[in-house]
């Protein structure tokens, strides 16, 4: 991602006034900010609820999502569910937000592909290191790209080298150290 482009997270929770917390570290955070108040909306935006989207997703550049955990009608766990198993939005980190510390409910959001989970109150620490961590996770995979692109052109203008591995297509993420759990505590 260049440095010109902002980050565009899409934050979900069904409490206006944590909504609006989010909200506005994330602006301050220099990111572009989404706010919706449920898993359903969330769905409605990204164009997984089944009904034909107003907004086609490649022009939607959605880099991070960040969900309430606990929300009447569907759970942070359940979107998270449906944003990985979707084929277009699998690759978009999801990050779990609770002001309720159960072990389980982390393990499980974890498990399913969470990038983090975080207890509320979001502190403006917590979201710029999330700012940071998917920054860095499209440099790398930029740079990936680039040099994929450089060795396939060694590889055209030099027959007689051994080929040169080629970086894997994989997610952007599986380039940086495994996640790690963040269970903050209130202070």
């Amino acid at each position: 991602m260049a440095v010109e482009e902002i980050l565009h997270v899409l934050a979900v929770d069904d409490s206006l006034v944590d909504r609006k917390v989010i909200e506005r570290l994330l602006k301050v955070s220099c990111c572009k900010v989404t706010a919706v108040e449920s898993g359903r909306r969330a769905l409605q935006y990204l164009g997984l609820d089944g009904e034909t989207s107003s907004v086609n997703f490649d022009e939607l550049k959605v880099n991070l999502i960040m969900t309430d955990y606990s929300m009447p009608g569907m759970t942070g766990y359940e979107l998270l569910k449906k944003i990985k198993g979707s084929s277009k939005l699998r690759e978009i980190p999801v990050v779990v937000m609770s002001s309720e510390n159960v072990l389980a409910r982390i393990d499980r959001c974890l498990e399913e592909g969470a990038e983090e989970f975080l207890m509320k109150p979001v502190k403006l620490s917590d979201v710029e290191r999330l700012r940071d961590f998917v920054l860095k996770g499209d440099e790398d995979k930029n740079e990936g790209e680039v040099l994929a692109t450089t060795l396939k052109r060694k590889n055209r203008s030099d027959e007689s080298s051994p080929l040169i591995p080629q970086p894997s297509e994989s997610a952007p993420h599986q380039s940086l150290p495994k996640r790690q759990r963040l269970i903050a505590t209130v202070d």
